[in-house]
C-alpha cells in the first residue's frame, strides 16, 4: 500500500524534545515501513524516518530561533506538497486537524485523519458539518463526544516501540511527573500527593510561554523549600526510560479532558504503574489495579501512590507490549485505510501481474 503521512511542523519527527503527535506519527511510519508498505513523510528536514522523506520545511517550528515565522504559511506550503503528489498514493493520512478540509475535497475519499487534540471548543462544530466527507480517527472515544456526528471511522489508541523504552525491574523510590507544566496538568496536585507521602517527586516538563506566568506564582512557590521536589526540566525521548523507570508510579493528576495521554504508556512501556485521576481518556488507557490505579479525589490519589510499588512491574510492561506498541498501532491502522479503501467510490480494480501461457485464450482472460 502506497501511503502519505503529514504531520504538523511544530515538532521534529520524532520530537527532540516535548511533543506527542509529531512522536506518534514517527512511530507510526517506521511501523508501516517494516510492515512492507511503501510510506512517504511530510515533514520538515531533520526528520528521522524509514520512510521517504519530502521536506517541507528547513526544520520544525517551536525550536527554529527566526524571531518571526509564520506557522499557517509553514502549513500551507506543505499542503501544496500534498496535494501535487496526492495522485500517488492509496491514502493520504492527515495528522494537522481540519487546515487540509477544503484543499482536499476532490480526493477526501482517500483520506484519513487522526485527530488528536481536544474537541470540546467553540467553531468545530461548523466545520466538521461543512466537511463531513473526510473520513476521521479518535485516539480515544471520549475524545469524540463533543462531535458524536461526525464522521468517525474508528477509534486508534497511540502505541511506542517497545524497543526504545528499557524495562525497568526496580524502582528507585521516587514518584515522577512528566509533561507540560500548566493548569489543567495540575503539577500542584502532584506536589501535594508526594507532600503528603513525605516521598521525592521528580517533575520533568516544559513551561510554554503562555505558562511561564502560572508556573512563576503557582507552581515555582511550591518547589522552592521543599525538599521533596526535584524540577528536572524537559527532556529528550533518551532520557525518558531512565526518568520513568526509576520512579514508582507515574502521577497523572490532570483536570481536562485528555484526549490521550501519552506519557502514561510510555511509564507503562518501563514497567512503572501509572496513577491517573478519572478524566477524560484515562480510563481507556489504565487498568485499575493491573497497570496502575484510577482516582477521583486527592485523598484517594496519595493512598494509590503509596500502594502502587506492590504491583507487579513485569505485568504493566507486558499489557503495554500486547496493548500499546508502534506495531499494534499500525495493524490497527491498516485496518482502517482497507476499509477505507473498500469503501471508496468508484475505485479502480488493484490489478495483479498475471502470467497468461501463450496457448491460453488471450480474450476470455483479458474480460474475466
Amino acid at each position: 500500500m502506497k501511503i502519505a503521512q503529514v504531520t504538523p511542523l511544530y515538532e521534529a519527527v520524532p520530537p527532540k524534545l516535548y511533543g506527542g503527535t509529531e512522536r506518534v506519527v514517527a512511530h507510526l511510519t517506521d511501523a508501516l515501513v517494516d510492515l512492507g508498505h511503501e510510506v512517504t513523510l511530510f515533514a520538515s528536514a531533520e526528520a528521522r524516518t524509514r520512510a521517504r522523506l519530502v521536506p517541507v520545511r528547513d526544520q520544525a517550528i517551536r525550536l527554529d530561533p527566526a524571531p518571526l515565522k509564520s506557522d499557517l504559511a509553514a502549513h500551507m506550503t506543505m499542503l501544496s506538497e500534498v496535494l501535487a503528489r496526492a495522485d500517488d498514493f492509496d491514502v493520504i493520512h492527515f495528522h494537522t486537524d481540519m487546515i487540509h478540509f477544503p484543499f482536499f475535497e476532490r480526493h477526501a475519499s482517500k483520506t484519513l485523519t487522526t485527530l488528536h487534540g481536544r474537541l470540546d471548543m467553540k467553531d468545530l462544530p461548523e466545520v466538521y458539518e461543512r466537511w463531513p466527507q473526510f473520513g476521521l480517527v479518535s485516539i480515544s472515544d471520549h475524545q469524540r463526544r463533543p462531535l458524536a456526528f461526525a464522521n468517525w471511522h474508528a477509534t486508534v489508541h497511540h502505541g511506542m516501540p517497545a524497543e526504545q523504552y528499557v524495562f525497568s525491574p526496580k524502582s528507585e523510590g521516587y514518584l515522577a511527573f512528566l509533561g507540560r507544566i500548566s493548569p489543567e496538568k495540575r503539577p500542584d496536585r502532584a506536589i501535594e500527593i508526594a507532600t503528603k507521602l513525605g516521598k521525592r517527586l521528580k517533575i520533568a516538563a516544559k513551561v510554554d510561554a503562555a505558562d511561564k506566568v502560572y508556573y512563576e506564582t503557582r507552581i515555582k512557590p511550591l518547589i522552592d523549600g521543599n525538599p521533596l521536589i526535584e524540577f528536572v526540566g524537559e527532556i529528550g525521548g533518551h532520557q525518558k526510560s531512565e526518568f520513568l523507570g526509576g520512579a514508582d508510579a507515574l502521577l497523572f493528576p490532570i483536570d481536562w479532558p485528555e484526549p490521550f495521554g501519552l506519557v502514561m504508556i510510555e511509564a507503562m512501556a518501563c514497567g512503572t504503574p501509572v496513577v491517573a485521576f478519572r478524566c477524560g481518556s484515562t480510563t481507556e488507557i489504565i487498568e485499575d489495579g493491573a497497570t496502575g490505579f484510577l482516582v477521583d479525589t486527592l485523598e484517594q490519589a496519595v493512598a494509590a501512590a503509596d500502594r502502587a510499588p506492590m504491583l507487579d512491574r513485569e505485568a504493566v510492561r507486558a499489557r503495554f507490549e500486547l496493548r500499546f506498541s508502534a506495531t499494534a498501532m499500525a495493524r490497527r491502522y491498516l485496518d482502517v485505510y482497507g476499509d477505507l479503501l473498500a469503501k471508496r467510490p468508484f475505485a479502480e480494480p488493484v490489478l495483479t501481474d498475471v502470467v497468461v501461457p501463450l496457448h491460453e485464450d488471450r480474450s476470455f482472460a483479458a474480460t474475466a
